[in-house]
């Protein structure tokens, strides 16, 4: 009874939900070792039949150190969203700016927790001139001449955006720690019709979970949970990974493992990092009702994501005044 409820949300979503940590919490702004990040996910879905979809997102953040803050910090950044699908190109595009405060419990940043918001700018249509009716069909072929019968108020609607977050960071020591955050998307209930009526966006609610422990030497194991809910549908997504150190001194690991998408897909995950550089890709196994029309044909996708750090500036422990002769 509870699975028949497991579903995927009505929002854009990414298999390698870890790429685009700010779709999951706009608190995750800041978040990390470094002082800037860029990130990026393309995900092609159901190429195999005509109502394929194809979407990208892009992530800056950075973190700043006020001098008026002694220890905490100051996330900044922004995300944009793009998704297309079908052949009337129905499409939603995002820009969300996002801000948060970072608490330092830890002087060396091992623990963190941070509160975060998010403001954007959304749109979401669909080109009229691509679509066909029944109406339009004279009894012996297809005449675009004729009287569709169906009239939209508009096929492209803008709206602003408001969401949420809180998360937290606790690195236990190099290959241990714990990642955790929660997000509440579309607070203000944003009006999403193309009839003219009032029908408001149902709001988002997502949590992530992350879990890293080193099983021997050179191999840690990573567990994530994503679970999302919105309006009736509700998705939930656990994935596990095996890390392999090829070298330790420089990060440099290979990664692969499996995500489970209840009653919808299969995800098969592989990935490479290397000091600041994380990547990946995924391949969907569709296991739904679509499989008719799919043939198990899911979804391909791929992320990079790269982590920049400022040089410290050198200061001199001591000054020796010049000798002269």
């Amino acid at each position: 009874m509870v699975s028949s409820f497991f579903t995927r949300a009505q929002d854009i979503h990414f298999s390698q939900f870890d790429a685009s940590l700010l779709n999951l919490s706009p608190a995750f702004t800041g978040v990390f070792k470094g002082d800037y990040r860029i990130s990026s996910v393309y995900r092609s879905q159901w190429q195999s039949v005509p109502v394929s979809y194809s979407t990208f997102n892009l992530n800056g953040e950075m973190r700043l150190k006020p001098r008026s803050i002694l220890r905490d910090a100051i996330g900044v950044g922004f995300i944009f969203n793009n998704d297309r699908a079908g052949d009337a190109n129905y499409g939603t595009t995002q820009f969300y700016f996002t801000g948060s405060y970072i608490w330092m419990v830890k002087k060396d940043s091992s623990l963190m927790v941070s509160l975060g918001t998010s403001l954007g700018w959304c749109q979401v249509g669909f080109n009229y001139s691509k679509m066909t009716f029944d109406t339009q069909f004279d009894g012996v072929r297809f005449n675009n001449g004729l009287a569709s019968g169906e009239q939209f108020a508009r096929t492209q609607t803008t709206f602003v955006d408001f969401n949420n977050g809180a998360a937290l960071f606790w690195q236990i020591n190099p290959r241990h720690r714990v990642q955790y955050g929660f997000g509440i998307y579309h607070v203000r209930g944003p009006v999403t019709t193309f009839q003219g009526d009032i029908k408001k966006l149902d709001y988002r609610m997502c949590h992530y979970l992350s879990y890293t422990t080193p099983m021997t030497e050179h191999t840690d194991i990573v567990a994530e949970l994503m679970y999302t809910q919105q309006g009736k549908y509700l998705e939930v997504v656990p994935h596990v990974s095996l890390k392999r150190f090829i070298d330790k001194a420089t990060g440099q690991a290979v990664l692969a493992g499996v995500c489970w998408r209840t009653r919808d897909a299969a995800i098969l995950r592989m990935g490479y990092h290397q000091g600041p550089l994380q990547s990946g890709i995924a391949y969907d196994i569709n296991i739904s009702k679509f499989t008719a029309a799919t043939n198990r044909r899911g979804a391909f996708e791929i992320y990079l994501n790269y982590v920049f750090k400022n040089k410290p500036t050198f200061v001199a422990k001591n000054r020796y005044c010049p000798t002269f002769l």
